[in-house]
């Protein structure tokens, strides 16, 4: 089945996994076709913050996501950490976006130099390489100079460094809001349109 477009998500084990399954929840109702990566700590952080408990085998989380969001037949698949032969592993099938969310700092670091000790790095290395777009979404505080350090690296690259750091200007009433309101500035970047959040400057949602 052909989909409008292809981006990897990749979600790691830093603290925000609502905002992971947010944005994977948006992406399938965008119709694009989303090749899903999770770390072993995301595992444990989503069992934490959203008592989700994804099946081991790729295939079986691929079809528990799918049902979850409503998904249609292979639009979204599940890679594990050492798949080396799938798509996002090589620049020549590999989706031309990327998103890292949440993004913890010890991922980040590993992508800024360059490391591809998993699936989720080498997916990274592989954007950087085929000069495509990619978006980090760091959760940490305080911010040591390593991070900080890393974080203009990357940027230099022409990484999107966006950190979970939701506003409070469209006056959020739910943790819901919060988590939209960071969604909606990665779909912003991505060029996916979005009626998740009220746009500065606007009354009403747009």
């Amino acid at each position: 089945m052909a989909f409008r477009k292809q981006i990897t998500l990749a979600i790691t084990g830093a603290s925000g996994a609502p905002y992971a399954l947010r944005l994977l929840e948006i992406l399938v109702k965008a119709e694009y076709q989303v090749f899903v990566l999770i770390s072993s700590a995301a595992r444990v952080v989503l069992a934490t913050e959203q008592d989700i408990k994804l099946p081991a085998r790729p295939d079986e989380c691929a079809g528990w996501l799918g049902k979850r969001f409503a998904a249609k037949s292979e639009q979204i698949r599940v890679f594990g950490k050492d798949e080396w032969f799938s798509p996002v592993a090589s620049g020549s099938a590999a989706p031309k976006q990327m998103v890292v969310c949440p993004c913890s700092t010890g991922t980040l670091s590993a992508i800024a130099c360059g490391a591809s000790d998993n699936l989720i790095e080498r997916a990274a290395d592989v954007v950087l390489k085929e000069k495509g777009q990619l978006i980090l979404v760091p959760r940490e505080m305080p911010l040591s100079s390593l991070h900080l350090e890393n974080m203009l690296k990357l940027s230099n690259l022409g990484v999107t460094i966006m950190p979970a750091s939701p506003g409070f200007y469209h006056q959020p009433q739910r943790i819901d809001d919060l988590i939209d309101f960071v969604v909606a500035r990665v779909l912003d970047h991505l060029g996916i349109e979005q009626q998740l959040m009220q746009r500065w400057g606007y009354d009403n949602r747009q």
